[in-house]
């Protein structure tokens, strides 16, 4: 009788226990030194992973390799942990030297509020690590099956109307998880977002454990605390986090995420297989509750929670920061830069920390969005410091396509994805801006390259999903519309409508698509309610610019990898 053949998540479980990567940096020494054809297939596909390293694919993605993935270079993206998106001008200075030094000058900022560099070899790999580390920045744990890094408001402490400056627990949440070898080995990615903002810009319905701040009334007056959601995620299953019954106190945060993490890492059944490994699935597919995860939770943390009480879900969330917006403290303001696709080079990242410095306290802030903030600006210097990113193509006054444009990695570097997606972003905007200067309704309009939604189009008013189509003989980039998407009170997945063009046409049914939004909405309707209130048949032939049957989404038939999501 034949042995058997050795699973993908077997073979992934087993290289976790034989080795903790985090504890072999003179085996990446090593690597540097005898070079690329030095490193074995085990550091390739999964050790350089918890070291926030990806083997960069050759710019042709999926559909130039086999078995699901696309072809490798010699070359690593690097992705940089950045806790709730804080940073000095110092650190935004050494991640652009490093871009300009070891990375082509490519930077992008993630839908994580990460910094992610591209083009990097083995040989710099080193230097690139104790840099970060010099600075007080690290690449550990970005990837990986290991807590992702811990995103939040990135106006916190700022913000006039949030209910509380949860950063410092975002910030103790990393400590106690990001690079801990307790959670080394868990079943698959982890995603933790905490915040005290009333508009929930983080996104916690699509995190694996999420806070959000809200208040209760006690005799000794009001006390603030946070509400619990857990299992939510995107990729091929999408699923909306479920708010557990329970008021988290201020110090019960840092044990419950732990709690968490440790149900997590406990599940067996999550080990089975790489595509239903994320905690989701203990809902979708293991039969769990919310009432029976909260009962685990507090067997697991020892001590119970108190019942949750009434909170305030934000109605529509479209918060990117972008522009000039007052802070709480006197006289200063924030400056939000709208960054294209999250694409920025080490000059305009040099700009950034210039102004912070000259005109503000030295401190910088990434978003979900992609975009970046100079935090503590005098308001008398705030026209300044807005005039000097419009010079440095990081506006300030941004059309509503360039704000609300979000895009994965795509096929230019990641090895999964089956279009080309960064370059094709600032086409799309710019096509956009030509045809409808006069379009101010907020808009959400994410672009992923793969089913495995790192572009995050699931949530999005306009979520378009890459595919391959063949025209006039030959195999272009197409996507996939899904729309109505939304997170907050109304939280939903959006819905697939049927229909799939080439790339070249998206402005046109988008086009068609918003111009019919503006001549038949209902009074008062914004863009949400007019894409609820229409069947996938309606939309679909708005989209086309007549009737069409419908399409497919064309999932692939085989396993779909894990992405490289910001």
């Amino acid at each position: 009788m034949g042995q058997l053949k050795e699973t993908k998540a077997q073979r992934v479980e087993r290289l976790k226990l034989a080795k903790n990567a985090w504890e072999h940096f003179d085996e990446i020494r090593d690597f540097a030194r005898k070079g690329y054809s030095a490193i074995p297939p085990e550091w390739m596909g999964t050790y350089f992973r918890t070291w926030g390293v990806y083997t960069q694919g050759d710019g042709a993605g999926v559909v130039g390799g086999t078995g699901g993935e696309g072809k490798s270079t010699p070359y690593f993206m690097v992705r940089i942990r950045i806790p709730n998106g804080l940073l000095t001008s110092n650190q935004v200075r050494v991640v652009a030297d490093i871009a300009e030094r070891h990375a082509r000058g490519v930077a992008d900022i993630t839908v994580r509020q990460n910094f992610q560099l591209h083009w990097v070899t083995i040989e710099s790999l080193p230097e690139v690590l104790e840099t970060l580390w010099r600075a007080g920045l690290t690449t550990t744990g970005a990837c990986g099956d290991v807590a992702r890094n811990v995103t939040g408001c990135p106006v916190a402490g700022l913000d006039a109307e949030e209910i509380v400056d949860a950063s410092p627990l975002a910030l103790a949440i990393d400590r106690e998880l990001g690079g801990a070898a307790e959670f080394y080995n868990l079943p698959r990615k982890f995603k933790i977002s905490i915040t005290g903002c009333r508009h929930w810009c983080s996104y916690p319905e699509i995190n694996d454990v999420a806070l959000t701040a809200t208040t209760r009334r006690r005799a000794s007056g009001v006390e603030t605390g946070f509400s619990l959601r857990v299992g939510g995620g995107l990729s091929t299953d999408p699923h909306i986090a479920l708010r557990l019954n329970a008021f988290i106190q201020w110090n019960q945060v840092v044990p419950v995420a732990r709690g968490v993490a440790e149900i997590f890492r406990a599940s067996d059944t999550l080990r089975q297989s790489r595509e239903k490994a994320r905690l989701k699935f203990l809902f979708l597919q293991q039969g769990w509750s919310a009432d029976s995860f909260l009962d685990e939770l507090q067997r697991k943390i020892g001590f119970p929670l108190d019942h949750g009480e009434t909170e305030d879900i934000p109605k529509d969330v479209h918060r990117d920061h972008v522009g000039i917006h007052a802070q709480k403290q006197n006289d200063l303001v924030y400056v939000g830069a709208s960054v294209l696709r999250g694409r920025i080079t080490p000059e305009q990242l040099h700009t950034a920390a210039d102004l912070a410095d000259r005109f503000a306290d030295g401190h910088i802030r990434t978003t979900t969005m992609q975009n970046l903030l100079i935090v503590n600006v005098p308001q008398g210097d705030a026209a300044t410091v807005a005039k000097e990113l419009e010079v440095a193509a990081l506006p300030a006054q941004a059309s509503v396509f360039r704000r609300g444009t979000v895009a994965c990695t795509g096929s230019e570097f990641c090895k999964l994805a089956l279009t080309e997606t960064k370059g094709f972003a600032r086409w799309l905007t710019q096509e956009l801006e030509e045809r409808l200067p006069d379009f101010q309704e907020q808009l959400r309009l994410h672009i992923t390259g793969c089913p495995n939604s790192c572009g995050q189009h699931w949530i999005a008013d306009i979520g378009i999903e890459g595919k391959k189509i063949k025209v006039d003989g030959r195999m272009v980039d197409a996507y996939y519309f899904c729309v109505g998407g939304s997170v907050g009170q109304f939280a939903s997945i959006a819905r697939p409508v049927g229909y799939r063009c080439a790339a070249a046409d998206v402005p046109d049914a988008i086009e068609r698509l918003l111009a019919g939004f503006k001549e038949s909405r209902d009074e008062g309707e914004n863009l949400r309610q007019f894409l609820a209130r229409h069947s996938s048949e309606d939309l679909r032939s708005i989209l086309a610019g007549s009737f069409v049957t419908s399409v497919d989404r064309d999932l692939r038939l085989g396993p779909v990898p894990q992405g490289v999501e910001g």
